[in-house]
């Protein structure tokens, strides 16, 4: 199994699930979380057409494909506002690896498919809110990480990191369990996270807390995202991409009540501007508004293949 790693195979990853199945595919989702639908056959059949559009792409684009469990919203306090706690989140957190599994079992004409265990936030995505302390994210998020690592997942990867202390936690946790990391943040208009640190303070920091597979971006869009990648060696350490397909903040985009699908041409434009700035750049999907067919004009491939 070859996980993502600066430099190495290129892959496709999914685009925004809660939001795809929330506005395109009309589902409930409490708090925006996705792992219940896990817990029916409904659900189930929708995450299972929402993973093959991708897998598709992966095979349109000759790259391998990243799996990511549908566990964002997974964790204890996300968790306990509907309904689980601590055993039902360890349940569900095997289920979704469980089911991706599977899945890849009927993925065979594709080289490489990485099952990643997905950690979010332990608030909101688009806050900083309060800074933890870096042993009490790394004791908060310890016991999904386990979860994942039962079940057998090659990765974790925790997206839509606010601060450099919940990141930094994730990855002493990941190392602690032994799976590989990587690690997602997420940015303001003007490329800081939403606590006004750099990216690549961030980057750097967090780097030096253990050992940490790969950096990424993601809930943000292209032209949001170039002005925090300043010049310097840490830009190499940024492996994956995973961009909003609209353009507005997250202050507007919390406000809205419909999708914003945004410019498909322009998203693919800031993409490919990305590119160029990210030398080590390998792993590109999509986040809040994009779906297959955004990703797959990223990719140049049909998305209805």
């Amino acid at each position: 199994m070859v996980i993502p790693a600066p430099g190495g195979m290129f892959f496709v990853t999914d685009g925004g699930i809660e939001t795809d199945l929330l506005f395109n595919r009309g589902f409930d989702l409490p708090e925006f979380a996705a792992f219940p639908l896990l817990e029916n056959d409904l659900g189930l059949e929708a995450l299972d057409d929402y993973y093959r559009g991708y897998s598709a792409i992966a095979q349109a684009a000759g790259a391998g494909l990243i799996l990511t469990a549908p566990t964002w919203r997974a964790n204890p306090d996300w968790g306990a506002k509907i309904g689980y706690d601590e055993t039902g989140l360890d349940r569900m957190n095997r289920a979704a690896i469980d089911f991706i599994a599977s899945l890849r079992m009927s993925l065979a004409d594709l080289a490489n498919v990485v099952l990643a265990g997905i950690i979010g936030p332990r608030g909101d995505g688009y806050v900083a809110g309060d800074i933890p302390d870096l042993d009490e994210a790394q004791r908060y998020h310890l016991g999904q990480i386990e979860s994942f690592a039962a079940a057998g997942a090659d990765v974790v990867e925790a997206i839509t990191m606010t601060n450099i202390n919940e990141a930094g936690g994730v990855v002493k946790a990941a190392n602690a369990v032994g799976l590989p990391v990587g690690i997602l943040f997420t940015v303001e208009t003007e490329g800081t996270l939403p606590d006004g640190t750099s990216l690549q303070a961030a980057v750097e920091r967090v780097d030096s807390f253990g050992d940490v597979a790969y950096f990424g971006i993601n809930c943000a869009y292209p032209d949001h995202i170039l002005p925090g990648l300043t010049e310097g060696d840490w830009l190499n350490r940024i492996a994956e991409v995973r961009p909003n397909a609209s353009s507005k903040s997250h202050a507007e985009l919390d406000e809205s009540v419909e999708l914003d699908p945004g410019d498909l041409l322009d998203l693919v434009r800031g993409v490919d501007e990305l590119r160029v700035k990210l030398p080590n750049l390998r792993v590109i999907g999509g986040c809040c508004g994009t779906d297959r067919h955004h990703v797959a004009r990223i990719w140049n491939v049909d998305g209805d293949s």
